[in-house]
């Protein structure tokens, strides 16, 4: 059988589940499931991107606090940047989240999903200035509704937003803090959303919220405002006892995970102090009183929840469940002894489940749910029980079958070991065909030909396990206890559509200069068919390839061509694999589009692109028609004279080494006659101005006062004549119509006086920026260095970028 093209190799599968395996050593395993039985109280960090949690102090109030720790997110960062590769948009947004994912499991947080992707209104629209902008854009009731339910739902004893409201923050932090402390009093309300009681949610007050004490200024923000006073400060003693790295560290463990923004890094000495101020809930409790604890006047422990319950069988049974507690974290080193105080534990804590009245369930019912189910985690960590599960095939098509197989590989302590599955809609659990002797348990799966396909952004994630939508269930009995735990598959299992329509090209260009009228595309995957509007043909070919025909009176703009099939419309599924996060596959309708524009490409140019695989700039010029030859390193070294221009992608001089070195040769290049363009860099992308670049040239810090983030921004062309505007393309004022998500970032902010800038603009109400695009004669050549975002609009089909971006490309004049 041929492999899936949506298949990972197998062998890249194995080397990452090894290193999965040799990350996570059974002594922290059970170390991690002993520490979440600590304690009792719960914290939520919110904030609007993956990577917007405050890691490092998140790491300490899990492992050295024991709090139980969210993170509540309203937007997939789909609208950010990719470090790593070509995913934008949605597939970006799938990357991210399955990036805020891992990060949470190195915090062993859960994260709580507030937007759905990009067809959801919360979502990541690009880099806002403006809180209000913001809010109107998600819909300020919805965002506020959604962290309600949140609350409601998770029902945090703390909630402290990563950012502050104030002017020079990212609009979306700014709208995510707002929204954050107005659900709070909305979320103990009992008249604010009452349809959320249909669905079991109850009421819910946030005992406390904070605001950072530190400003969230720096490379990228500007805060404006000092921050509010320290009310509280957290001390961070000493280090992790079983890892012996610092919580700070920790966080950067976690942070590493968000690969695509570039984090995780190395400082000796971590961060050991967080203050914070308290704020008002907004209940009319007025001021909040002195403290000095983050949980001054909260259940931390069992036992607190105890002396709440005095006097009755409930508080001498969780005070048992205590003790054993502590028992077993005491005896983390010696397993049958920590097994048998979990058992302890276990037991107490059920008596004191049966035995509670109706008001201290409503009060911390949830308290003893978590702990429940975090006792069974420990016990199957102790009893040396490991079980391995896997959909076969992981991705199953309507009207296919599949099995789920569960494999005991050690049953350590348990005995009377069994299953049981937990299946989505549309998906029918078949006949069980187990080897009770080998402990193989294989259930058979089969979708329905109606099956929908799974969501791409599920809702939430949970430390505790059970995410996704197929959940294999493992039961045993442990030291007297019968205990339930979810396994995690090895691959995430989803119903989805069979194949995937790919196009070559999956883009075509028609200059309208050029007499051709017709194109021929190929089609892999299942047999589809295109719809086309009037004045288009389309023709299959015996070989399975398509034709498409336009009449000769060919209309301008950007034209759509949906795929379908014989159920219903076709899709696009990409696949995305990177070791830090597995594999997932991103959904999309297949859609082949020509782009017709009046297009001219300069006479003799021969190109040579240096990318590091965050923009398809390379591409893109290619099939503007130009000859295009991608760099190694080798070629780096060689001879460059063969080339007119050398086109340097988007972050390339922090993603490839090799063009560090060369750039001297890149230099000489210049001297000699050649035309360097350089694609936006930040300063982190191994940008030194005065190194860099053939002149000195200064990239604007902070990013936020160095951008034009309204794609409608008006543009002021100040040199019309330049060569780089007047020809092979007259930018005019039509080119900068239609752009998308914003116009430039990370604008020059200074530079030597040999560059000339060429544009300016600017967000409303604020000065005209000019370090979008800059020119400047060096010797016999050219350097250009453009801020725009020319590879965004060319993925967009923006005309303007293309007619743009062909004239930035020709030979030194």
């Amino acid at each position: 059988m041929t492999a899936s093209p949506l298949a990972p190799p197998a062998e890249t599968n194995a080397r990452e589940r090894l290193a999965r395996e040799r990350a996570d050593p059974a002594i922290l395993r059970l170390h991690r499931a002993l520490s979440r039985l600590g304690g009792v109280a719960s914290f939520m960090n919110t904030g609007a991107h993956p990577d917007d949690e405050h890691s490092g102090l998140l790491a300490f109030l899990r492992f050295g606090m024991g709090v139980r720790i969210a993170i509540a997110c309203s937007t997939r960062g789909e609208g950010g940047q990719n470090a790593l590769g070509p995913e934008r948009g949605g597939a970006l947004g799938l990357l991210r989240t399955r990036e805020m994912e891992e990060a949470a499991r190195e915090l062993d947080a859960d994260v709580v999903w507030l937007g759905h992707g990009p067809e959801d209104p919360v979502h990541d629209f690009g880099f806002s200035k403006n809180g209000e902008d913001t809010l109107a854009r998600w819909g300020e009731a919805r965002i506020v509704e959604r962290l309600v339910r949140a609350y409601r739902l998770w029902r945090p004893d703390i909630v402290l937003p990563t950012f502050l409201d104030v002017p020079g923050q990212h609009g979306h932090h700014r709208a995510m803090t707002r929204a954050a402390l107005a659900a709070i009093p909305l979320a103990a309300d009992p008249r604010a959303h009452p349809e959320h009681a249909r669905e079991g949610l109850a009421p819910w007050r946030v005992a406390k919220a904070y605001l950072p004490a530190w400003s969230g200024g720096g490379d990228t923000y500007d805060d404006e405002t000092p921050p509010p006073t320290e009310t509280l400060a957290i001390v961070v003693p000493g280090r992790e006892p079983i890892r012996g790295a610092e919580y700070d560290r920790i966080g950067e463990y976690s942070r590493r995970f968000h690969a695509s923004q570039g984090m995780g890094v190395w400082r000796s000495g971590g961060r050991r102090r967080f203050g914070l101020h308290r704020v008002d809930t907004g209940e009319g409790r007025g001021e909040p009183a002195p403290e000095t604890s983050l949980l001054d006047g909260l259940p931390a422990t069992l036992r607190d929840l105890a002396r709440e319950a005095d006097g009755d069988p409930t508080a001498h049974a969780l005070a048992c469940a205590q003790d054993a507690i502590e028992a077993a974290i005491a005896a983390l080193a010696d397993r049958p002894r920590c097994l048998d105080a979990l058992a302890a534990a276990a037991q107490a804590l059920a008596r004191a489940e049966r035995t509670a009245d109706d008001g201290f369930r409503a009060r911390h019912g949830h308290r003893l749910a978590r702990s429940a189910r975090a006792l069974d985690a420990a016990l199957v960590e102790a009893s040396g029980l490991c079980a391995m599960a896997a959909a076969e095939p992981p991705r199953l098509a309507p009207g296919r079958s599949g099995t789920l197989v569960v494999r005991v590989e050690e049953k350590g302590a348990a005995d009377e070991i069994a299953l049981e599955v937990v299946a989505p809609a549309g998906v029918t659990l078949g006949p069980a065909d187990d080897d009770a002797e080998a402990l193989v348990f294989r259930t058979g799966l089969a979708a329905a030909a109606d099956a929908a396909p799974t969501p791409l952004f599920a809702a939430g994630w949970d430390a505790l396990g059970g995410d996704g939508p197929l959940v294999p269930i493992l039961r045993a009995r442990i030291a007297g206890c019968r205990v339930r735990v979810p396994l995690a598959l090895d691959e995430p299992f989803a119903v989805a559509p069979e194949g995937s329509t790919e196009f070559s090209p999956e883009a075509i260009l028609a200059p309208l200069a050029d007499p051709r009228r017709a194109w021929t595309i190929a089609c892999a995957g299942p047999p589809i068919t295109l719809d086309a509007p009037a004045g288009f043909r389309v023709e299959a070919e015996a070989d399975g390839r398509l034709t498409l025909a336009a009449d000769p009176d060919l209309a301008p703009g950007l034209h759509r061509f949906p795929a379908r099939g014989p159920d219903g419309p076709a899709y696009r599924q990409i696949a995305i694999r990177y070791p830090h996060i597995g594999a997932a596959i991103f959904r999309e309708p297949a859609v082949l589009r020509l782009l017709a524009l009046d297009l001219a490409v300069p006479a003799g140019a021969r190109i040579g692109y240096v990318g590091g695989g965050a923009d398809r700039v390379g591409l893109w010029l290619e099939r503007m028609g130009l000859p295009v030859e991608s760099l190694s390193a080798a070629d780096l070294a060689g001879d460059l004279s063969r080339f007119t221009t050398i086109v340097v992608g988007i972050f390339a001089f922090g993603l490839r080494p090799d063009l560090a070195a060369a750039r001297a040769r890149l230099h000489a290049f210049v001297a000699q006659g050649g035309h360097l363009l350089t694609l936006y860099h930040r300063p982190s992308d191994g940008w030194d101005a005065r190194a860099t670049p053939p002149r000195r040239l200064e990239i604007g810090t902070p990013s936020l006062r160095w951008r034009v983030t309204d794609p409608g921004a008006p543009v002021r062309v100040l040199a019309p004549d330049h060569p780089l505007l007047a020809g092979p393309n007259r930018i005019g004022p039509a080119d900068w119509e239609g752009w998308d998500k914003e116009r430039g970032l990370y604008f020059a902010a200074r530079w030597d006086e040999a560059y000339a800038p060429l544009l300016a603009m600017s967000d409303p109400g604020e000065a005209p920026l000019e370090g979008a695009l800059v020119s400047a004669r060096i010797g016999r050549g050219r350097h250009t260095h453009t801020s725009l975002v020319l590879h965004h609009q060319l993925d967009r089909l923006v005309p303007g970028a293309f007619r743009l971006m062909a004239n930035l490309v020709q030979p030194a004049s």
